[in-house]
């Protein structure tokens, strides 16, 4: 362990995990170290007896649930947009051909007390029951002019730069009701809160884009994918990636102290006695505490059910996302389910999460809009965990610490800090032109 590393990475979550890859794949030397025995940190995969451990303090399930080893609950469930950064990220560092992917098959909103399909095309706006005939016809015209935008194309922009014009002036041209401004913003432009609608039209407009081109890529219910066996195989496939371009991993290594120089920049961390030397510290805010400060609080409900979400066409994996307005709360609520077609849990079985920012301490209280839509469970757990984010300087001690994953059910902001984080440790963009047909293959 006594040898000297460009960077040292600490904890082995999904952040963690992609950024080693990236960094081991640009020819950097990188030591891999976790507390733990297992790979994940805090998005870990469990399996059933590890779940009940976590949660009910024991180790012996109810037998009725099935094998212990056909479950693999991820701990911080997220779906993947088909054509979105994480999946180009994953692609660009060939830790693809670990992994196999699959649709998942439906992506809904809560609106007025129902569940609906989110309507992504102009097709489908024309369809879908969230909106009455005239609005169908405005949000017809709105879907066309953002599926014909193109941003080298002054052309498609109707007189409009969307970098100055605001999403709440271009949705105004369209005269659009609030109430698919709602689903919109949140469920296909992925907004978690409404901050957006004064913020320029671009991103919105490209988010909504790349929900439609993800969501043609499968011609599955959903824009989104999942890996077989769950995220926990993310970890995983980078460690196996990393070992190739020579990095090395050790998991339980207890303590994990940063050493410092005298200018107060990072020189090693040691472990178990014996201290490896290093450039810079890359970590999840568990191995700095002095270094990060609290900035709120997820609440989550993790359920086992022997049924799919009721109003979801029987779809065996679905987000449905609960706009805050629809729950007069400050954030969004999301559902994420997953089942025994992605080999996350036995035949028959469903694993339901619900999550959101907290707003008060009570979790059953506070995520029983999203509970209600579950139907029976067989079983269902509450937790509360906080989430940090780094107060520090990188430039001054050459630390890089990770935000605590938040309560979205989708990677589009979890992928957005690995790659900021990249580029101030590497000074580099991370090439996100890849080919998108290197993981599909897996699909079927």
């Amino acid at each position: 362990m006594d040898e000297e590393y460009d960077v040292i990475v600490l904890g082995t979550g999904l952040k963690e995990c992609i950024l080693s890859g990236l960094l081991s794949v640009d020819g950097l030397k990188v030591l891999h170290m976790d507390r733990n025995d297992y790979y994940g940190g805090e998005s870990t995969s469990l399996n059933l007896i590890q779940l009940w451990k976590k949660f009910r303090g024991n180790d012996k399930p109810p037998a009725h649930l099935g094998s212990s080893r056909d479950y693999n609950v991820d701990m911080i469930p997220k779906f993947m947009m088909a054509n979105g950064t994480l999946v180009r990220v994953l692609i660009h560092t060939d830790v693809t051909k670990y992994l196999y992917f699959k649709a998942v098959d439906g992506s809904y909103v809560f609106n007025k007390g129902k569940v609906h399909k989110v309507p992504a095309t102009d097709m489908e706006a024309l369809k879908s029951p969230l909106m009455g005939i005239f609005e169908k016809r405005r949000a017809r015209k709105f879907f066309l002019y953002v599926q014909a935008y193109d941003e080298k194309d002054p052309k498609t922009h109707e007189g409009m730069d969307l970098t100055r014009v605001t999403t709440r002036d271009l949705i105004a041209k369209y005269g659009l009701d609030d109430n698919t401004v709602d689903f919109i913003g949140h469920a296909l432009a992925l907004h978690r809160d409404d901050r957006y609608l004064d913020e320029p039209a671009l991103d919105t407009v490209k988010r909504m884009k790349l929900y439609a081109e993800s969501l043609a890529r499968f011609q599955g219910g959903s824009p989104y994918i999942y890996p077989l066996y769950g995220l926990g195989e993310l970890p995983q496939a980078f460690a196996r990636l990393s070992a190739v371009y020579g990095g090395t991993y050790m998991l339980n290594k207890p303590e994990c102290k940063v050493e410092y120089d005298e200018e107060g920049k990072v020189c090693g961390v040691t472990s178990e006695g014996e201290t490896a030397k290093c450039k810079k510290v890359v970590c999840d805010p568990s191995y700095l505490p002095n270094k990060v400060r609290k900035i709120g609080k997820v609440a989550r409900a993790i359920a086992i059910m022997s049924h799919p979400i009721p109003n979801t066409n029987y779809s065996h994996s679905v987000q449905i996302i609960l706009p805050q307005k629809q729950l007069g709360r400050k954030s969004d609520m999301y559902l994420f389910c997953c089942s025994y077609s992605h080999n996350v849990a036995p035949k028959g079985k469903f694993i339901a999460f619900v999550s959101t920012e907290a707003e008060t301490d009570h979790p059953e209280t506070e995520l029983k809009p999203g509970i209600d839509l579950l139907g029976a469970v067989d079983e269902i757990f509450f937790d509360i965990y906080d989430r940090y984010e780094p107060v520090n300087e990188p430039s001054l001690d050459n630390c890089f610490i990770s935000t605590s994953y938040d309560a979205t059910t989708h990677f589009e902001s979890t992928v957005t800090d690995v790659l900021n984080m990249y580029t101030m440790i590497t000074g580099k963009v991370v090439d996100l032109s890849v080919d998108l047909s290197a993981a599909s293959a897996a699909e079927e």
